[in-house]
């Protein structure tokens, strides 16, 4: 459970050098599509200090640990109602599937450099400020989980 935080850790050590380092200086949609993926990878770090959690405090049965990432995120969501929980796992399956869509680039090389993707007919944009917000909400999701286990 620990070992998954330290490793969720250093995953948002890379976003965030991604976001105020990399993209500082490399507009592009492939940086953003790394960060994304990062950020997909210290969600996954999270999940599984998460359900770790869950079979130590004994709210579920060990055997029954589910290996596909969206029934793992599923399965948090179901026990652990808290708002934060909630929101962090609608970002992950959004941060998810944004990824593996095929993504329009727009403004390269420029500030407002811009991913764009349909998603459920519904297109999602996703820039530098929106990368900076998913990067923040998962360092707040990151502390509450270490609250929680430290108690």
């Amino acid at each position: 459970m620990k070992e998954s935080l330290y490793e969720a850790k250093d995953e948002l050590k890379r976003v965030d050098h991604q976001i105020y380092v990399s993209l500082k200086y490399t507009r592009t949609v492939d940086v953003l599509m790394n960060c994304i993926g990062r950020m997909i990878d210290s969600y996954n770090c999270l999940i599984d200090a998460l359900l770790k959690f869950s079979v130590e405090k004994k709210m579920r049965r060990e055997e029954f640990i589910p290996t596909t990432p969206l029934e793992r995120g599923e399965l948090v969501k179901e026990l652990f109602k808290d708002e934060i929980v909630q929101k962090n796992m609608e970002s992950y399956f959004l941060l998810r599937k944004t990824h593996k869509s095929i993504p329009k680039k727009e403004q390269e090389f420029r500030r407002h450099v811009t991913l764009r993707v349909m998603i459920d007919n519904k297109e999602i944009t996703f820039d530098i400020d929106k990368a900076t917000e998913y990067y923040l909400m998962i360092k707040e999701f990151y502390d509450w989980i270490e609250a929680k286990i430290n108690e």
